[in-house]
Order: C-alpha cells, then structure tokens, then sequence
C-alpha cells in the first residue's frame, strides 16, 4: 500500500497547510551534504527501500497502518480518521521525542513521507509544536526517488567511461580503489561479482542499490573528472542488477584490459577469498567460522558445476576438501592455492576469453596495474 493514510481531519490538514512550513526539493544538495533524512512512512515501506542516511522514524507502525487502510477501505474515511487519532494519538509524544533527539543530533536534517502529504506534514507541524522546525521534501520520496533515477541515467549518459577489464583475479577491484575517478559498483552492490562473490553481510534491495548508485554518479559528476572509471560487470551484480539504460550507457564507453601472471592471479584470489574471507567469518561467527566459510565456498563450487563439467567438478571439489582437512588440522591455508589455480586457468580464463572476444566494446589499452593507472591518469590530466 503505497497512498498517504489519513489521521488527521480536512479541517486539521487545512490548518496544518496554511502553517507554510518550510518546504523544499532540493535534492542534488541531500546528495552533495550527504544530508540525514527522516522517514517518517511504516517500517515496512522503508525497507522496501530508503536513501542512504535516512532513519526510519514512522508516524504509524505497521500494524497502525495496515489497521487503518483496513477501516478506510471498509467504513471510508471518517472512520479511517477516527482510528488513526485513537490509534496514533497516545503515541504522540513520544513520535515527537524521537523525532526532536534526531533533529538534536542532527540539526541539518530533513523528512519525508511517501509523495510528501499528509504524514510528513503531520509530523512536521507537530514538531513545530514542540519548537523544532525542519524542511519536508516536497514531493516526499516518490520526487526524490524520480530525482535520483533520471540523474543515473543522464549522467552515466554523458560520462566518459573507461571500463576496467581483465581475467578473473588480475585485481581489478583494487585497481578500482586506486583510482579517484572510479566509482566501485561491487561495493556498491556488496558484493564480489562471481559465484564466490557473496559477503557474509546481505547485499542492498534493488531500490537501496539504485539510490546508492545514483549518489555515487552524482557526487562524482560534482568532483568535476573527466572521465567515469568502473570495473566490467554483467547486467546482475550477484542479485541485484545495474538498471538497463544505465547499464547501457555504461558499455558506450573503452574498455581497458588489466593484466596480471597466472602466479599473481592466484596470490590475489587466494587474499581475497580465503584470507580476507576467512576473517570476515571469524568476525561474524563465534563458533566453528572456518565451517561456515567452507560450506559457502562449497556451494559456490556447485553452483558452477554444470559449466566446470564432471571431471573438473570432481577434481576441484576434492583438492579443495583436501585442502580444508589440512587447514583444519595444522591451520595452514596454502594448499587452497591448487584448487584456486586450476578454477582460474580451466574455467575463468575461457568464458572470459570467449565473452571478450564477441564484446562490441572497443578496446583501448592493456597493461599490468601500474600501467594501467598511469594510462587512467594521463587520460584525466589531458586538456
């Protein structure tokens, strides 16, 4: 349910408009002061999706206002009114604290509501009560969130993109760091692009993943660089996928192509997902972490093995069982490494080979990670 719930009576909302509280649609500048946000819909709206820096501080719980579409929808709304008040006015107080402790700590802030009606006007008029004044978008959510999509579009529209490729651990998410241009799509989406690319921590909704994407083009189209820098990704970044016409627009752009030694990929894979893997389970699990990392692992191996076929299938899963039972019995984590050198050299290494080669995407340079960033940044530096 996605319309404004009324709480308040036609003659109360009137007096609440003719308050001119302040109002704005000043979006670019929410985005540019990384600005805190008050959501004041029903939790169950805001994670469905929310902007970055908001907190949710509803009007009306869930069940308030799942009670009250349920009245007005059954008795109109007189009756929707006259539960909203009997349900939401003991609360009253209390909303209103929340609300002010935040604003304290936070006197830069702002609130919205769904389309910016009735419940952050409510909550905005009662707050002046309590002599805390603060803007409302105008427009609520639905203008920001239309603000924040045509924005992604345009400017990855107008960007000039270089698009970092390479085999599967040549380190490009590191390149990626390296680089003040860049805008990390993996971090965004918090998640390493491949079948072993899940983080313990979930990846953002859809919509929270769109938001953040919007907020990175937009602040880094206000930092003034020549050129936009992200590393080559399909249309899905594990489950959530970059939008079609910003992906689109993103593939307008050259490719550059990292290179690195069979040895080297397998150091920087076997950093990235067993050691640095390993210790982001030991921080989320107290019992038995290296357990839950091999089970993931595990899964990540089945999730490919109709494309490794049986034999490489059953290859790889044994050396990488073996190379389990001797980190769990001397704590050494080295014999990770054959099973890692066999999946980047016999699976990774010819699906992307295949994919690069039918890529329409020019090509416009190659080279190792020194290279490459001296070639990025003579681009930028050109006038």
């Amino acid at each position: 349910m996605s319309q404004e719930i009324n709480i308040g009576t036609v003659d109360e909302i009137e007096a609440i408009k003719r308050k001119n509280l302040p109002l704005t649609d000043a979006f670019r500048s929410i985005v540019l002061e990384n600005r805190p946000l008050i959501d004041v819909r029903a939790q169950v709206e805001f994670e469905k999706g929310a902007f970055p820096g908001a907190v949710n501080l509803p009007l009306m719980t869930d069940e308030e206002r799942h009670l009250i579409g349920i009245r007005y929808k059954e008795a109109g709304n007189a009756a929707a009114v006259s539960l909203g008040k009997q349900l939401v006015g003991p609360h009253k107080q209390e909303r209103v604290e929340a609300w002010a402790d935040f604003v304290n700590a936070h006197p830069d802030a702002w609130l919205y509501c769904f389309r910016g009606g009735q419940r952050s006007q409510i909550a905005q008029a009662w707050l002046e009560e309590a002599g805390v004044t603060l803007p409302r978008l105008k427009g609520g959510y639905k203008a920001f969130r239309h603000f924040l999509m045509t924005e992604s579009e345009r400017i990855s529209g107008e960007a000039d993109t270089l698009i970092i490729s390479g085999r599967t651990g040549t380190g490009k998410t590191l390149l990626i760091h390296r680089l003040e241009n860049a805008v990390d799509l993996e971090g965004i989406a918090n998640h390493r692009g491949s079948s072993f690319g899940r983080h313990i921590t979930p990846q953002p909704s859809q919509i929270n993943f769109e938001d953040r994407l919007a907020y990175a083009l937009i602040r880094h189209e206000a930092a003034h660089h020549r050129h936009l820098v992200i590393e080559h990704e399909s249309h899905n970044v594990g489950r959530v996928y970059i939008p079609k016409p910003v992906y689109d627009n993103f593939l307008e752009g050259g490719l550059i192509i990292l290179t690195a030694t069979l040895d080297e990929r397998v150091e920087i894979t076997f950093d990235e997902y067993v050691t640095h893997a390993l210790e982001e389970y030991r921080q989320m699990f107290a019992e038995q972490p290296e357990r839950h990392w091999f089970d993931d692992a595990n899964s990540g191996i089945d999730r490919i093995k109709r494309r490794l076929g049986d034999e490489r299938f059953r290859q790889i899963k044994q050396l990488f069982a073996g190379a389990f039972a001797e980190q769990l019995s001397s704590g050494e984590t080295e014999q990770h490494k054959p099973w890692i050198r066999m999946l980047l050299r016999d699976y990774y290494d010819p699906m992307y080979d295949y994919q690069i080669a039918k890529s329409p995407v020019p090509v416009l340079f190659r080279g190792n990670a020194d290279e490459v960033i001296d070639y990025v940044r003579s681009r930028e530096d050109r006038r």
